[in-house]
Formats: C-alpha cells, sequence, structure tokens
C-alpha cells in the first residue's frame, strides 16, 4: 500500500504543485487510514482493491470516536476519496469505492463581535493612560475600528495615506492584490490620529525617513505581532475573552450593517472580493436581531 500512497503524493507535488504542508497532511491522513484498514482485516493488511464500504464508514467512525472536530474528519475524508480518485483515474482501480462516501458537513462558525458597550470598554483602556505609547494605541485602535481594515493593511499604513487635509478625512488602505481603496473615519478617530501624528509620534521615532505610521518602542513600525500582544492586554485588563486581531473587523462591519449601511458599501470598505464573504455578517445582524426580538417581545 506504501507504494500507491507514494505514488500519489509525487502527482500532489509534480501535477498539481501543492505545498509541502498539503503533502504533508495527506501523508498523515493516508497513513491514518492505512493503520485503520490494517487493524479491519484478519492478515493485519489488504489490497487497495479489497477496501469495502464498511471499511470506509469505520474509518470514519473511528475518527469520531477520537472526537475530532467535524472540519479535521472532513479533511481525512477528502484526502481518502482524493487518494482512491487518484487511482481510478491511473487506472490502478476499476472503480472508485469512495464515490458514495459523504464527508461531513461543516458548519461555518459565525465570528466573534463585539456590543458598543464592549467596544468602548476596551478604546477606554489606552485613554486612561498618558504615556505616548497609550496614545499611540488609542490612536490604532480607533482607526481599525473606524475602519475595518485588516492588521496587515493597519501595520503597513505610512503616514502618506492618512489625507488629514481632505474632506473628510481618509485613510486610503493598502488591499490585497495592491487594490487601495479610500475609508472614510468618524470625528474621534481624526482627533486620536491628529494627536499622535503631530503630537505622539515625532517622540518615537528616530529616524526622520521612517515612513511607517505607526512605530514600536524603537522607533521603527509595528508589526502584526506587536499588535496582537497590544491588543490581548487591552482586551484583559477590558475583562473580554476570546479577542483577536480579526475581531475588529467582524465587529465594523456587523455594525455597519445594523446601522443601515449597504451591503454592497461594506464589502468595498472591507475589500472583499465577493459580496458573498460578506453576506456573513448578515447572519450576524439577523441573529442580533432575533435576540432583540426574543428580549423585548412580552410574549417571547
Amino acid at each position: 500500500m506504501d507504494s500507491r500512497i507514494s505514488e500519489f503524493l509525487t502527482f500532489l507535488a509534480v501535477e498539481k504543485n501543492a505545498s509541502e504542508n498539503t503533502i504533508s497532511a495527506y501523508r498523515s491522513d493516508l497513513a491514518q487510514f492505512e493503520k485503520s484498514v490494517a487493524g479491519q482485516t484478519s492478515d493485519n493488511g489488504a489490497s487497495w482493491e479489497a477496501i469495502t464500504d464498511q471499511m470506509l464508514l469505520t474509518f470514519v467512525e473511528e475518527l469520531r470516536e477520537r472526537r475530532y472536530k467535524a472540519a479535521t474528519v472532513a479533511r481525512k475524508v477528502a484526502a481518502v476519496k482524493s487518494f482512491f480518485s487518484f487511482m481510478a483515474a491511473e487506472g490502478i482501480l476499476t472503480c472508485d469505492p469512495t464515490e458514495e462516501l459523504r464527508s461531513p458537513q461543516v458548519g461555518k462558525a459565525l465570528p466573534r463581535t463585539l456590543t458598543p458597550e464592549e467596544v468602548d470598554e476596551l478604546l477606554e483602556q489606552p485613554a486612561r493612560k498618558s504615556t505616548p505609547v497609550a496614545q499611540r494605541d488609542k490612536a490604532m485602535l480607533e482607526l481599525a475600528y473606524a475602519t475595518g481594515m485588516r492588521v496587515t493593511e493597519l501595520v503597513s499604513l505610512d503616514v502618506g495615506h492618512v489625507a488629514l487635509e481632505s474632506d473628510p478625512v481618509t485613510v486610503r488602505g493598502i488591499g490585497k492584490g495592491d487594490q487601495e481603496r479610500a475609508l472614510p473615519l468618524y470625528q474621534r478617530s481624526v482627533d486620536e490620529l491628529r494627536q499622535y501624528i503631530f503630537h505622539v509620534r515625532p517622540k518615537m521615532v528616530r529616524n526622520r525617513n521612517e515612513t511607517a505610521l505607526f512605530v514600536n518602542r524603537r522607533g521603527g513600525r509595528l508589526t502584526r505581532q506587536g499588535f496582537w500582544l497590544i491588543l490581548k492586554n487591552y482586551a484583559r485588563e477590558a475583562g473580554l475573552d476570546g479577542i483577536t486581531p480579526h475581531t475588529l473587523r467582524h465587529t465594523y462591519a456587523t455594525h455597519m450593517l445594523s446601522g443601515g449601511m449597504p451591503l454592497r458599501n461594506v464589502q468595498e470598505a472591507l475589500g472583499h472580493a465577493s459580496i458573498s464573504t460578506t453576506q456573513i455578517y448578515t447572519q450576524l445582524t439577523d441573529q442580533q436581531k432575533r435576540e432583540q426580538y426574543d428580549q423585548a417581545h412580552p410574549r417571547a
């Protein structure tokens, strides 16, 4: 059996140009399947031609008994199906025994978002301090919530990307595929940015040629990891659990839709190539409306 798996992995590398991580995952999943099949046969081994529907179902049940997440089970089943599809296409097998095997349905979890009150509490944390770093953090978090931009875009911003002289003030975010987009700001975020750019940032930079908008304690460009640590600390101080750098982006989108901003405008603001990616946030607003209904209606 190992020789067939090796052939398949070579096919993935050469014909499909699969990454090393993908090939490694397939190798691990197929080795687990091979072990399962071997344990189901009396002679501790079987040819691929002898694989039965029951063997396949037993493998899936074994995965579930080991309490793998549905997404992990689906991935392992997909690896097995791809392997048998390859052997059928190559004429190694006369038929594909996995044709009727269905992968587990994986529900897409809705992203974590903050309430307006939780956002206020989070943004209040750096405001309680008067250090240059805290003032930078306040401007940065306000900007993240004002625009919903990705963390990579946020830390990639240069001072020149902020058009403070325009009306309304906008940030020209760096999007995926080098596609830029202009993002309007609310007044409080504008005030925090002005304070940071004109009064705080000059104290933090050490090189006059530094272009980064948000700089670290050494005066260089702040990294994604640096932003994550900053957010994590303030979230802990605010008593908020499960907050990630993407949480503010999810929150921005949900609050904009709840406030009446058209879905297409939210899509453009987030820089989504497809509107279907943005539509997940409509599920969040529908869910929130349902919760509000249940709380408000006397007979709910």
